[in-house]
């Protein structure tokens, strides 16, 4: 049987000493198949923000496992994890992080940049990641220029640019309007669905939480439900 993606092992996270300290994950277990989507839910220091800088290598814990693919990611040093984050990991966050001077299709080709690409292929593969979120002839417009939903859209294309495995998504649509949130979480969805893109999101709304195949509740720092859903939302079934 091949190894899941990614298996925490009674992870903990733990910040300050003696009767300051404050434990914010207090052993998590937690399995994500190749091909899942997984929404993360739960109040205000529930542990939800410790969970997902673990998961992305930002943050590492403070006792258990976390296995990617079946590598020890609590043995890596720095490098090794950021290495690991460059190749493996895309990252979307609520407020989407471009740069504001910057085209669309260069704030898409920036990890790109990072990994060494040389400028030829930047280009092609940032314009292939802008038309597969549906941006193509924006390549050249500063987020200025874009609506909240495309400067979103240019956030998840500079995620995909580099082929991750694993898509970790922190309140994709908290700074969004309804319609652009479904138009977002559709994306997420059909990334998901068509090119097997494993999904792992955080958030608050109910609603998008309901475009995922299972919805895990963090109370406490534990883990107090994960469910899978038995079928997908209209608006996912009906594309």
């Amino acid at each position: 049987m091949s190894e899941p993606l990614i298996a925490l092992t009674g992870v903990t996270r733990s910040f300050g000493s003696g009767a300051a300290a404050f434990q914010a994950l207090r052993g998590v277990d937690l399995t994500v198949e190749e091909g899942d989507f997984v929404a993360i839910m739960g109040p205000s220091g529930s542990g939800k923000s410790s969970l997902m800088n673990i998961l992305g290598c930002l943050d590492t814990p403070s006792g258990g496992s976390y296995r990617f693919r079946g590598l020890a990611v609590e043995s890596l040093n720095r490098d090794q994890r950021a290495m690991l984050r460059r190749h493996a990991l895309g990252f979307v966050f609520q407020g989407f992080n471009l740069l504001a001077r910057t085209s669309a299709q260069e704030n898409v080709e920036l990890p790109l940049l990072y990994r060494g690409e040389p400028a030829v292929r930047r280009h092609e593969l940032a314009r292939a990641a802008l038309a597969s979120v549906g941006l193509s002839g924006w390549e050249h417009h500063t987020p200025a220029e874009l609506s909240g939903g495309q400067q979103q859209r240019v956030a998840i294309a500079r995620a995909l640019v580099t082929g991750p495995s694993l898509l970790l998504a922190d309140e994709p649509t908290g700074n969004l309007d309804t319609e652009r949130s479904r138009e977002i979480m559709d994306l997420l969805a059909g990334l998901n669905r068509d090119q097997g893109i494993t999904v792992l999101m955080v958030t608050h709304e109910p609603d998008m939480a309901e475009y995922a195949h299972r919805i895990v509740r963090l109370v406490d720092g534990r883990i107090a439900s994960d469910t899978r859903k038995t079928a997908v939302p209209a608006e996912e079934g009906a594309q």
